[in-house]
């Protein structure tokens, strides 16, 4: 995924080029290239993931080393941490509740990122069940991405800055999460990425569903609740209990 810190932090491990913006920022990229009157900015290898800018909008770039490649035991699955549903579930409910998101937004965005995987890697050096970047997950205060409760604290107070940020409009905050929220508001909406776009639209499709199947699960829950107080009040469950307490 792109991070929210796209015009800030390291975007990825093959990261190649700083490209010095006319207001005052800059952002790393993988490369650029002109495209008629535009400049596309390519976040990763390949095609698929760019921003397009003006001219004026650029002051310069910058050939930036490739950084070192981080220790290996960092990245390394940890033996000592094993996450079960029923933890993952509890920590998103928790953090849910805590930021004011719902849980199941939460857990449609883990199984989108990461499958439920602590230990997932992107191409682009994203971390963890919620896919933190580095530097976003150190402005959130997270200090070990491949801890699970890190993790989706972080995760979730980030979606709950985008909620806020963009009026509790899902679709926004989700493209903001995967694109950065410099390309929701270059686009002034859901930014023309095909890998933003099939993001969001498979977040909300998983969070629909958990959603309708929690209602149909409490419509059982009220209908069995109902059946045993039925159950319970009629003549011959009635005739049952007194003919058991005459003996």
């Amino acid at each position: 995924m792109i991070s929210v810190a796209a015009l800030a932090a390291p975007l990825a491990a093959t990261a190649s080029e700083r490209v010095h913006l006319a207001n005052g920022f800059d952002m790393r990229c993988d490369h650029h290239a002109e495209a008629g009157s535009v400049v596309r900015i390519y976040m990763s290898r390949g095609e698929s993931s760019f921003i397009e800018m003006k001219p004026t909008e650029i002051t310069s770039y910058e050939t930036v080393p490739d950084p070192p490649p981080a220790p290996g035991p960092a990245l390394r699955p940890r033996s000592d941490a094993k996450l079960t549903p029923a933890d993952l579930n509890l920590m998103l409910a928790d953090a849910g509740e805590h930021h004011n998101v719902d849980a199941d937004l939460l857990a449609s965005i883990v199984e989108a990122e990461s499958n439920g995987n602590a230990h997932a890697v992107s191409h682009a050096g994203a971390r963890g069940l919620m896919q933190l970047m580095p530097g976003t997950a150190a402005d959130l205060g997270v200090s070990d991405s491949f801890a699970p409760d890190q993790n989706v604290r972080g995760g979730s107070a980030y979606l709950d800055e985008l909620l806020r940020r963009y009026h509790d409009n899902i679709s926004l905050a989700l493209a903001a999460y995967n694109a950065g929220p410099a390309a929701v508001d270059k686009y002034h909406g859901i930014p023309p990425y095909h890998e933003t776009r099939a993001y969001v639209a498979r977040v909300i499709h998983e969070f629909n569903r958990r959603v309708r199947d929690r209602q149909r699960e409490a419509v059982r829950n009220r209908e069995a609740a109902r059946q045993l107080r039925q159950a319970k009040q009629s003549p011959a469950a009635s005739g049952t209990l007194q003919a058991s307490s005459s003996r």
